[in-house]
């Protein structure tokens, strides 16, 4: 169960890649106090772990409704995955995540900016929905799912820990270290994102074969 944990917080982590959203939180936040910018931190990991969580227990429900089969979700959702891990490698979270300049604008103008676009769709995006949906499927066990929330419940900790930390992270790590973080989580994910699309096809093939 320790190596389910590790495996899928590691996925997760990579996919989410929460240390990206650093700068993107900072320049949404310039006239924010530290307590303003710990309360925003601490709703968005809310928000974070509630819209995670309700597309991972609704995975089964969404899968059957829209009439997709399992193999079909794994080859869209490692599409979807490696996109990110590509646009992560190119520096290009945010604009991957559908949130460009005009979205960053209409941050400023906000009270609250911790369900959007903080939590979706630059944390929570179809990359994480995508895998937890197909780990959903996978993992049929109960003792399974509910140790995958508590990976989401985990991330979300990290999460709130890293948005707080946000200016002192900055101001180590610089956006260059950022970005350069976010390059090898961009590699991660792509490998992620293709391992998905390999065994989506394989699962397929089996079907039709059998």
């Amino acid at each position: 169960m320790l190596e389910l944990f590790i495996t899928v917080l590691a996925s997760l982590f990579s996919v989410v890649n929460p240390l990206g959203a650093v700068p993107v939180f900072l320049a949404m936040t310039p006239t924010y106090s530290k307590a303003e910018r710990a309360h925003t931190a601490r709703n968005t990991s809310i928000y974070f772990i509630l819209i995670l969580t309700v597309f991972f227990l609704a995975g089964t429900l969404i899968l059957s409704f829209f009439g997709i089969s399992l193999s079909a979700m794994r080859i869209a959702g490692g599409i979807v995955i490696f996109l990110s891990g590509f646009s992560l490698l190119n520096g290009k979270m945010a604009e991957s995540r559908a949130v460009d300049k005009k979205v960053k604008h209409e941050a400023l103008e906000k009270d609250d900016i911790s369900f959007s676009p903080m939590a979706m769709p630059l944390l929570s995006g179809p990359g994480s929905i995508s895998l937890l949906i197909s780990l959903y499927a996978i993992h049929t066990e109960w003792s399974q799912r509910f140790l995958i929330i508590g990976v989401i419940i985990s991330l979300g900790v990290i999460i709130f820990l890293i948005l707080r930390s946000a200016p002192y992270l900055f101001r180590i790590m610089g956006e260059g270290g950022l970005k350069a973080l976010s390059r090898i989580m961009g590699f991660i994910v792509m490998a992620i994102g293709i391992q998905y699309i390999i065994t989506g096809i394989y699962d397929l093939i089996r079907t039709m074969q059998g």
